[in-house]
Protein backbone atom coordinates (compact mmCIF):
# COMPACT_ATOMS: atom_id res chain seq x y z
CA UNK A 1 0.00 0.00 0.00
CA UNK A 2 3.05 2.08 0.45
CA UNK A 3 4.13 2.35 -3.01
CA UNK A 4 0.31 2.94 -4.17
CA UNK A 5 0.05 5.69 -1.89
CA UNK A 6 2.91 7.08 -2.85
CA UNK A 7 3.33 6.90 -6.92
CA UNK A 8 -0.44 8.81 -6.74
CA UNK A 9 0.82 11.61 -4.76
CA UNK A 10 3.65 11.69 -6.72
CA UNK A 11 2.02 11.75 -10.07
CA UNK A 12 -0.26 14.43 -8.81
CA UNK A 13 3.08 17.02 -8.00
CA UNK A 14 3.78 16.26 -11.65
CA UNK A 15 0.05 17.08 -12.72
CA UNK A 16 0.47 20.35 -10.47
CA UNK A 17 3.87 21.70 -12.41
CA UNK A 18 2.73 21.01 -15.56
CA UNK A 19 -0.01 23.93 -15.15
CA UNK A 20 1.82 26.07 -12.88
CA UNK A 21 5.09 26.70 -15.43
CA UNK A 22 5.98 30.48 -16.52
CA UNK A 23 3.91 32.51 -18.81
CA UNK A 24 5.74 33.31 -21.88
CA UNK A 25 3.26 35.69 -23.65
CA UNK A 26 3.61 39.33 -23.42
CA UNK A 27 0.16 41.11 -22.15
CA UNK A 28 0.47 44.27 -24.58
CA UNK A 29 -2.87 46.02 -23.50
CA UNK A 30 -0.94 48.31 -21.18
CA UNK A 31 1.77 49.39 -23.57
CA UNK A 32 -1.05 50.03 -26.45
CA UNK A 33 -3.36 51.98 -23.36
CA UNK A 34 -0.17 53.96 -22.86
CA UNK A 35 0.67 54.96 -26.31
CA UNK A 36 -2.41 56.04 -26.89
CA UNK A 37 -2.72 58.45 -24.28
CA UNK A 38 0.83 59.66 -25.19
CA UNK A 39 -0.66 59.98 -28.79
CA UNK A 40 -3.15 62.01 -27.74
CA UNK A 41 -1.39 64.47 -25.24
CA UNK A 42 0.80 64.82 -28.17
CA UNK A 43 -1.71 65.67 -30.58
CA UNK A 44 -3.63 68.62 -28.24
CA UNK A 45 0.18 69.96 -27.47
CA UNK A 46 1.85 70.46 -30.76
CA UNK A 47 -0.83 73.05 -32.47
CA UNK A 48 0.30 75.07 -28.87
CA UNK A 49 3.79 74.55 -29.43
CA UNK A 50 4.31 76.56 -32.77
CA UNK A 51 5.17 80.14 -31.45
CA UNK A 52 6.36 80.77 -27.73
CA UNK A 53 6.13 84.72 -28.67
CA UNK A 54 2.95 85.23 -26.10
CA UNK A 55 0.33 87.83 -27.65
CA UNK A 56 -3.35 88.58 -27.80
CA UNK A 57 -4.65 88.88 -31.36
CA UNK A 58 -7.61 91.23 -31.43
CA UNK A 59 -10.73 89.17 -32.45
CA UNK A 60 -11.97 89.27 -36.05
CA UNK A 61 -14.60 87.12 -38.02
CA UNK A 62 -12.20 86.48 -40.60
CA UNK A 63 -11.93 82.31 -42.17
CA UNK A 64 -8.51 80.51 -41.97
CA UNK A 65 -5.81 81.29 -43.90
CA UNK A 66 -4.90 77.97 -45.84
CA UNK A 67 -1.00 77.94 -47.22
CA UNK A 68 0.99 75.29 -49.29
CA UNK A 69 4.15 76.29 -48.10
CA UNK A 70 6.16 76.55 -44.29
CA UNK A 71 4.93 79.93 -43.19
CA UNK A 72 7.51 82.38 -41.67
CA UNK A 73 6.10 83.77 -38.56
CA UNK A 74 6.66 87.87 -37.30
CA UNK A 75 5.09 88.81 -33.93
CA UNK A 76 4.41 91.88 -32.37
CA UNK A 77 4.26 92.15 -28.82
CA UNK A 78 2.48 95.14 -27.07
CA UNK A 79 5.14 97.10 -26.54
CA UNK A 80 6.34 96.72 -30.02
CA UNK A 81 9.11 94.43 -30.10
CA UNK A 82 9.18 92.44 -33.20
CA UNK A 83 10.31 88.51 -32.83
CA UNK A 84 11.09 86.02 -35.80
CA UNK A 85 10.59 82.70 -34.74
CA UNK A 86 11.19 83.04 -31.12
CA UNK A 87 13.78 84.82 -31.36
CA UNK A 88 13.65 89.21 -30.90
CA UNK A 89 15.02 91.15 -34.04
CA UNK A 90 15.91 94.55 -34.60
CA UNK A 91 13.73 96.48 -37.31
CA UNK A 92 16.70 96.76 -39.00
CA UNK A 93 17.70 93.85 -39.41
CA UNK A 94 14.21 92.18 -40.14
CA UNK A 95 14.20 92.01 -43.76
CA UNK A 96 17.17 90.32 -43.64
CA UNK A 97 16.21 87.94 -41.19
CA UNK A 98 13.73 86.95 -42.97
CA UNK A 99 15.30 86.54 -46.48
CA UNK A 100 17.83 83.97 -44.62
CA UNK A 101 14.67 82.14 -42.95
CA UNK A 102 12.99 81.95 -46.42
CA UNK A 103 15.97 80.78 -48.19
CA UNK A 104 17.13 83.48 -50.42
CA UNK A 105 15.52 86.56 -51.81
CA UNK A 106 14.66 85.01 -55.04
CA UNK A 107 12.14 82.46 -52.47
CA UNK A 108 10.96 85.75 -50.95
CA UNK A 109 8.11 85.97 -52.89
CA UNK A 110 7.23 82.38 -52.65
CA UNK A 111 7.32 81.68 -48.88
CA UNK A 112 3.96 83.17 -46.97
CA UNK A 113 4.67 85.05 -44.18
CA UNK A 114 2.07 85.73 -40.62
CA UNK A 115 1.71 88.49 -38.95
CA UNK A 116 0.69 88.15 -34.86
CA UNK A 117 0.52 91.26 -33.55
CA UNK A 118 -0.85 91.84 -30.45
CA UNK A 119 -4.14 93.86 -29.69
CA UNK A 120 -2.47 96.52 -27.78
CA UNK A 121 0.54 96.83 -29.97
CA UNK A 122 1.20 100.10 -31.35
CA UNK A 123 -0.11 100.63 -35.03
CA UNK A 124 2.60 102.07 -36.00
CA UNK A 125 5.13 99.31 -35.20
CA UNK A 126 2.34 96.78 -37.46
CA UNK A 127 2.02 99.16 -40.10
CA UNK A 128 6.23 99.58 -40.18
CA UNK A 129 6.80 95.89 -39.98
CA UNK A 130 4.56 95.35 -42.93
CA UNK A 131 5.83 97.76 -45.19
CA UNK A 132 9.23 96.67 -44.52
CA UNK A 133 8.37 92.89 -45.33
CA UNK A 134 6.08 94.66 -48.59
CA UNK A 135 9.49 96.71 -49.75
CA UNK A 136 11.84 93.28 -48.47
CA UNK A 137 9.55 91.24 -51.46
CA UNK A 138 7.55 89.14 -49.29
CA UNK A 139 4.17 89.70 -51.16
CA UNK A 140 1.52 87.13 -49.78
CA UNK A 141 1.67 88.85 -46.53
CA UNK A 142 -1.12 87.75 -43.62
CA UNK A 143 -2.18 89.49 -40.39
CA UNK A 144 -3.03 86.59 -38.10
CA UNK A 145 -5.94 87.18 -35.59
CA UNK A 146 -8.07 84.91 -33.25
CA UNK A 147 -11.70 84.41 -34.31
CA UNK A 148 -14.59 86.41 -32.43
CA UNK A 149 -16.95 84.43 -30.68
CA UNK A 150 -20.35 84.12 -31.77
CA UNK A 151 -23.22 86.01 -31.32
Amino acid sequence: MALGGGGSSGGGRRGRRGRKGPLTEINVTPLVDVMLVLLIIFMISAPLLTVGVPVELPKTEASAVETKSEPLSVSIDQQGAIFVGDSETAFDQLSARLQTEAGGADKAAERPVFVRADGRAPYQAVARVMARLSASGFTKLNLITDTAPEA
